[in-house]
């Protein structure tokens, strides 16, 4: 069976149609509309419409949350919505799902029936679905029962895991903040410049700073990629499978 067309409802028991009817627009059927108005992973209508910024590909709130615990790409163009924290790149749709409602209204009668439920129940409504990974104590049991787990994996590409050490600050050089941060894993094709960049936002340097990364006993360029440098360096630079790169502040008009 067809779906229904969308289009002007037609009032039943009229007997006289005028010649302005008889010139409507042309309807469609709702099925046409389907790519645009359907979440590719559940394949329902789309409930808290919610798009991705890089790709503009939009799903059901809860779909992709739940989707990006354990995959940091689109799941229709595979774009990798961002590297560590994809859930920073998604942002409510509100037109889309107001058009939505438009074209299929038991939708938000269906949302309005449960509002009421819990409402006559003298119950909280329930809040929009948020997927949060499980507590720890939860994973402790699980493991004692040898229970398959649903948590995030690290994405493939994140192939790199870094230990920061901070070797010191030459004389002259204060009011920085201490690198809080020192275990970070990223692409291996991220650069020693990248690495520069997240320590001066992390310790807040001003731009008469400069940082000096050291691996080994080699001075690290900027345009070398992480990579490059542990296959140059090999195991020496590793410890227990981090690549170590210690780094010093001097002042940007001397060098060590």
């Amino acid at each position: 069976m067809s779906s229904p067309p969308l289009g002007r409802k037609s009032h039943e028991g009229s007997g006289n149609a005028s010649d302005s009817d008889s010139e409507d627009e042309p309807t469609l059927p709702l099925n046409q509309f389907y790519p645009y108005i359907r979440c590719a992973l559940c394949c329902g209508f789309l409930i808290d419409a919610t798009t991705i910024t890089e790709c503009l590909h939009t799903f059901c709130k809860s779909c992709i949350v739940k989707h990006f615990f354990y995959s940091n790409k689109c799941p229709t163009c595979s774009i990798i919505v961002h590297q560590t924290q994809p859930l920073y790149n998604i942002r409510p749709d509100r037109q889309l799902q107001d058009i939505v409602y438009k074209m299929v209204p038991f939708l938000e009668e269906r949302k309005e029936q449960m509002c009421n439920f819990y409402k006559e129940r003298g119950l909280d409504v329930p809040k929009p679905v948020i997927v949060s990974p499980p507590c720890p104590a939860v994973i402790k049991r699980q493991k004692k029962d040898n229970v398959p787990q649903s948590v995030f994996t690290v994405p493939p590409e994140l192939d790199v895991s870094l230990l920061l050490e901070f070797v010191g600050a030459e004389e002259g050089i204060c009011n920085y903040k201490p690198l809080e941060r020192r275990y970070v894993r990223v692409s291996g094709e991220a650069t020693v410049r990248h690495v520069e960049l997240f320590i001066r936002r992390k310790m807040e340097l001003s731009p008469s700073c400069q940082v000096d990364v050291v691996c080994g006993d080699h001075l690290l360029d900027h345009y070398q990629s992480l990579k490059e440098v542990q296959n140059f360096v090999g195991e020496d630079a590793l410890q227990d499978g981090l690549l170590v790169l210690h780094f010093g502040l001097v002042l940007s008009d001397l060098k060590i």
